[in-house]
């Protein structure tokens, strides 16, 4: 398409993500419906973050739908012919996929010190000036416990909230 065909699509395009993100509302709507709501800690259930995250997200697409109708983002910066870094995006979506797959085999400590560190990856190495030697991954190593691991135990231990663990203690 040459510039002034796309300039003309635009709001089309705009509103068909706002639409897309829509769908994904609805998805984790849909999800969490299925989740149970049995009221814990101060009347909380398992599902309320869901149920927020998918309202939050209508409302976004609704927003995004809504501006495209009304002529999209005219005044927008064309784009500076930067291209997308796949690499930092392989390495943050393999985490993720990775946190997914793992927690219940090695426990939401590690699993999630390893999805900060993939993403820790991406991130590095989006940058200029990354670091990659065996300092930089122990400092990830070391962060992401000690970020993961306070998070496990004050859901397990003060808020009576179950997550996979590694052993029966409930320490990791």
């Amino acid at each position: 398409m040459r510039k002034r065909d796309l300039a003309s699509h635009s709001p089309y395009l705009q509103a068909l993500v706002g639409v897309g993100v829509l769908l994904i509302a609805l998805g984790l709507a849909l999800g969490a419906a299925f989740i149970s709501s049995n009221a814990g800690y101060a009347g909380v259930g398992p599902n309320f973050l869901p149920w927020v995250v998918s309202a939050a997200l209508g409302l976004c697409g609704v927003m995004l739908i809504r501006k495209a109708r009304r002529g999209g983002f005219l005044n927008m910066e064309e784009h500076g012919g930067e291209h997308p870094y796949w690499a930092g995006f392989a390495w943050m979506s393999s985490g993720m996929l990775l946190n997914a797959a793992l927690i219940t085999q090695i426990g939401f400590i590690f699993s999630c010190a390893l999805c900060f560190v993939c993403a820790a990856r991406g991130l590095r190495n989006a940058q200029s000036s990354a670091q990659t030697g065996a300092k930089s991954w122990l400092i990830d190593i070391v962060v992401a416990l000690m970020i993961a691991a306070p998070v496990y135990w004050m859901f397990t231990k003060f808020l009576g909230i179950n997550l996979p663990g590694l052993t029966e203690s409930g320490w990791l």
